[in-house]
């Protein structure tokens, strides 16, 4: 059974963060980190080399394959930040209707600057994105 290639490295992320260019995306990435923290109420870590998290949870297909991954989080790319915060199972439309400018992914969100958005739509996405995720695989801190 292979492994996740996504994995806690203890990096720091204030580090990480401080290292995000342009200069625009890590004081974007300063708020996206200041709302996950008051949102799920965790710390972040880093999983992998550009993947910011928050809680985490355990994971068992019927396959057989299991492993841990990040509970919710973002990685402030260049092009656009990617925002993990929906299991990928789930219909947002009603919440993602308010949020703005934005493109989907299976499980992630794409945006380009957090003007294009409402903060406090997103918040409420990451909350029920985490309470339904909690529902199939409880999510802890890291």
């Amino acid at each position: 059974m292979s492994q996740n290639k996504t994995v806690p490295t203890g990096v720091s992320v204030e580090a990480f963060i401080a290292s995000v260019e342009p200069a625009r995306k890590a004081a974007e990435a300063q708020q996206l980190d200041a709302l996950f923290r008051r949102v799920t109420g965790y710390r972040p870590q880093m999983w992998g080399p550009s993947l910011v998290g928050y809680g985490c949870y355990h994971y068992r297909y019927a396959s057989g394959r299991e492993g841990d991954f990040l509970a919710t989080g973002f990685s402030p790319r260049k092009a656009r930040h990617s925002i993990y915060i929906m299991p990928g199972y789930q219909d947002y439309g009603a919440i993602l209707s308010r949020l703005g400018k934005h493109k989907l992914g299976k499980s992630c969100l794409y945006v380009n600057k957090l003007a294009d958005i409402d903060l406090e739509v997103l918040a409420e996405l990451i909350r029920t994105g985490l309470k339904d995720l909690n529902a199939i695989w409880p999510v802890q801190p890291d």
